[in-house]
């Protein structure tokens, strides 16, 4: 009898905690939550590319020692920008601005921020093995075609042109119904959001001098305040307007009980105020860099002309 009995309280328990589980599960909150994580428009391309980059990233920290910090800041990241490709929110930003706002802001500012915070390029390179690096991605660099794409992509002022112009190209009032209904064109705009996003605070965030950065310790902090001005007057116009300049949203159909211009005001103040801060997170951050290199005698400094014409005056004449 006394052995029986544990046998007899370990299978109570266990109904008791099945019985729990499937009550849990059964309530609708939980329904709710489960379906935000099935993705709205299934992309393998996407699945595979965040799989592949926690993949690597993975491998990278097991062969170097990477700090706490940066680890977060990666995966903080990488779940920013699944959530904003493959849940539910991709549902919810095609029929509610202001959804949509914060979607692009999460793949254009946020996610790649914290991503590139993190500082993962070298920690993804030791992730891929040495077969394929010295195979594949030593003669892929080498490539005139990808230098020359690098050149042009890598100039400052294209690149802060590039930045600020991608995100309002898609938010231009004629322009957007058109990319709200036309699929190729939706998948687009999240894509260019997201690469563009990984290029400019990999620029802007680089910690070594230049050469061999692209961008001088200047450029790097002041880039992110002059590239946030136009959405910054975009999201102010659109906080502040009495116009719908999104009817495409009630065409469709809103996902939530909104009025129009009390979306589209909520949108402009997210693109305003909160679509702001990463900007200046980043020149924050370029600045303490900056202040480091400084500190350790790594910035090159340019020959002052006095100086040079006194010294070339101080140079006896070759008789």
């Amino acid at each position: 009898m006394s052995a029986s009995r544990p046998r007899d309280c370990r299978r109570a328990l266990k109904c008791v905690s099945y019985r729990e589980l499937h009550f849990l599960f059964s309530l609708p909150h939980m329904d709710s939550l489960l379906r935000w994580f099935i993705p709205w428009e299934l992309s393998p391309t996407a699945l595979v590319l965040l799989a592949t980059a926690a993949v690597l990233y993975v491998r990278g920290c097991r062969r170097r020692k990477i700090s706490v910090s940066r680890q977060v800041r990666f995966w903080l990241g990488w779940v920013l920008m699944w959530q904003a490709f493959q849940t539910r929110w991709d549902y919810y930003a095609e029929h509610q601005f202001f959804v949509h706002i914060s979607q692009q802001i999460s793949l254009h500012d946020f996610a790649p921020l914290l991503m590139m915070w993190s500082y993962p390029l070298a920690v993804l390179r030791a992730g891929i093995p040495v077969s394929i690096r010295v195979r594949w991605l030593k003669p892929f660099q080498r490539n005139a075609v990808v230098r020359a794409t690098k050149l042009v992509l890598f100039n400052p002022y294209f690149a802060a042109f590039l930045f600020g112009g991608m995100a309002l190209l898609w938010l231009i009032p004629s322009f957007h119904p058109f990319v709200m209904l036309n699929a190729p064109t939706y998948r687009l705009m999240n894509w260019s959001m997201a690469l563009d996003g990984l290029l400019f605070w990999w620029l802007v965030l680089d910690t070594r001098p230049n050469p061999p950065a692209h961008l001088s310790p200047g450029k790097r902090v002041f880039l992110p305040l002059l590239s946030m001005l136009p959405t910054m007057v975009w999201g102010a116009i659109l906080a502040l307007s009495m116009t719908d300049y999104y009817p495409i949203y009630e065409i469709c159909g809103r996902a939530l009980s909104l009025d129009p211009l009390t979306d589209q005001h909520l949108g402009g103040l997210i693109l305003w105020i909160p679509g702001s801060f990463p900007m200046i997170l980043a020149s924050m951050i370029a600045l303490r860099s900056w202040m480091r290199l400084s500190d350790r005698g790594r910035l090159k400094t340019r020959p002052n002309k006095r100086t040079v014409a006194s010294a070339a005056a101080a140079v006896p004449p070759v008789v």
